[in-house]
């Protein structure tokens, strides 16, 4: 009997999960899993993967939580093979981040990696999505590669500059981080790629007001995550920053919720809401396990396959979808209002 309960569940969330990816225009295929009744053994679908293809940064963002503890970077060929698997296994979204993504080649190796899922993999229907402080991108850059990038997260958590040097968000003395997010800004609009704004509240910016930049700058998605600690990253043992004194309640993170209500695009994300639901792809091209507070890799897919990786990965489905991971990928479904500026 609860088997059979279990897979009405199962083909219930399932008619949900193809409902509305039919809507935001992805192909109808689960994240994962659902069938998980004894002795059946479904492909996983990697459907929404975020690529961390370097862990280098030039910023010193006291908060962060995927450190410099490497400075490895797969040779290009060998990270085209891993997408192409990736692809083959179903992946429909793919987040270049890091680290800071253009930190490589000022953005060249990124560059080639997204012109190559764009184009020989033109078949697999691959959205992509970049997430960066912004402070690398050059307008050289965008006229390259800009039309096949569909969307572009800059991390901003705080229009002050006081605070951004607090926080570290900064290289060097005269960095002017906000100048440099309006100028990218203005580039999304004119290579007509979807602009996103991603902001870690923390002890420094919870009682900043964001409404009249973000009025402004006018993002698709306004990515709000309360500061997350991950033992070995931030926090505890072997971690290259401490990032405790940024901590913050989850009462005090629901208070800037609340002073920012109106803010019609502003998408929350609390620890418990992020620590499982993303699929976190390493530089070695292994899934990282964040269940037990730290990350824990799998085997490299490159070495044992996409499904032998995934198992490793500790990627819970279900929050996936309730914290909103599906949603409208692609700008080619986007309105010139929401891409211009």
């Amino acid at each position: 009997m609860m088997g059979f309960a279990w897979n009405v569940v199962c083909r219930a969330l399932a008619s949900v999960v193809a409902a509305l990816m039919a809507v935001t225009g992805v192909v109808a295929a689960t994240a994962v899993t659902w069938n998980r009744t004894a002795g059946v053994d479904e492909p996983a679908v990697p459907l929404s993967v975020n690529y961390h293809f370097t862990r280098q940064c030039n910023y010193k963002c006291g908060f962060c939580f995927h450190t410099a503890k490497t400075s490895f970077v797969l040779p290009l060929d060998e990270a085209k093979r891993g997408l192409t698997m990736l692809a083959e296994a179903g992946m429909k979204k793919l987040n270049f981040s890091g680290g800071e993504p253009f930190v490589r080649d000022g953005g060249r190796f990124m560059g080639e990696l997204i012109k190559y899922c764009k184009t020989e993999l033109r078949w697999a229907g691959i959205s992509i999505s970049i997430v960066s402080n912004g402070s690398l991108i050059q307008e050289k850059w965008m006229r390259q590669y800009g039309e096949h990038v569909d969307m572009l997260a800059v991390s901003c958590d705080s229009f002050n500059a006081d605070t951004n040097r607090t926080i570290g968000r900064q290289q060097g003395a005269r960095t002017d981080h906000v100048a440099k997010l309006y100028q990218v800004r203005e580039w999304c609009g004119q290579y007509k790629i979807a602009f996103k704004i991603n902001t870690v509240v923390n002890t420094y910016n919870i009682d900043e007001l964001f409404v009249e930049h973000i009025d402004r700058l006018r993002p698709v998605r306004w990515k709000v995550f309360q500061c997350l600690l991950l033992e070995g990253e931030n926090a505890g043992e072997g971690a290259l920053r401490n990032a405790a004194r940024f901590y913050v309640t989850d009462e005090q993170f629901d208070g800037f919720l609340r002073r920012h209500a109106e803010v019609q695009t502003l998408v929350p994300e609390t620890n418990d809401a992020m620590r499982d639901s993303y699929l976190i792809l390493d530089e070695y091209m292994r899934f990282l396990n964040c269940r037990n507070g730290k990350k824990e890799p799998s085997a490299s897919l490159l070495d044992v396959g996409v499904q032998h990786a995934l198992r490793g990965s500790g990627f819970d489905e279900q929050a996936f979808l309730e914290r909103g991971g599906v949603y409208l990928w692609s700008k080619q479904q986007m309105s010139e209002a929401e891409l211009e500026w």
